[in-house]
């Protein structure tokens, strides 16, 4: 299972355009709402998210989203049950993805130390002792993070590729045009 972490003030794009190609992928991916099933997101988008963060089962889980966004990422940040799933995909090997300011969160907690990260620019400073490259996308083993929304669609299609080919990112990314 793949759950994308939902927090009030989210970026829409982030998120949605991450679940949308994921689920073309066909992948088994769910929207977590933080504080509940409708989040609305930093521009005013009320979404209906598949389950809440009481819901999340650590059971056959994948990979842990955090979309970025503000105060949508600050929110994450805050959520108990989000740092646990976190923690749990770092202790477990799991891949993790965060795009925009939702890296920050990473640096905050000291797990990025040498990694290769990007993020939106201004949260480079709070990334701990990460090497920041400013690229849109960037995979370092099991981490892969995203500069903003304009690398939502490369962000998700690099998620694909991770977790299915390249070949399967690269048939959705044509099919996208």
């Amino acid at each position: 299972m793949i759950y994308i972490f939902i927090a009030p003030g989210f970026e829409e794009i982030e998120a949605l355009a991450t679940l949308d190609i994921l689920r073309r992928a066909e992948l088994e991916v769910q929207s977590v709402g933080v504080g509940g099933k409708t989040i609305t997101g930093s521009h005013g988008i009320p979404v209906v998210c598949d389950i809440t963060e009481a819901e999340v089962s650590a059971d056959e889980l994948e990979m842990v989203i955090l979309p970025g966004g503000m105060p949508g990422t600050l929110n994450l940040e805050k959520s108990p049950v989000v740092q646990k799933y976190i923690d749990f995909a770092l202790k477990q090997d799991l891949w993790l993805a965060a795009i925009c300011a939702a890296p920050s969160i990473l640096g905050h907690k000291g797990v990025l130390g040498g990694k290769r990260v990007t993020c939106f620019p201004g949260y480079d400073t709070q990334l701990g002792n990460a090497r920041y490259t400013g690229d849109a996308v960037v995979q370092d083993g099991k981490l892969v993070t995203g500069k903003g929304p304009g690398a939502a669609i490369p962000f998700a299609l690099k998620l694909v590729e991770c977790l299915i080919s390249k070949e399967r990112a690269d048939l959705l990314g044509a099919a996208l045009q």
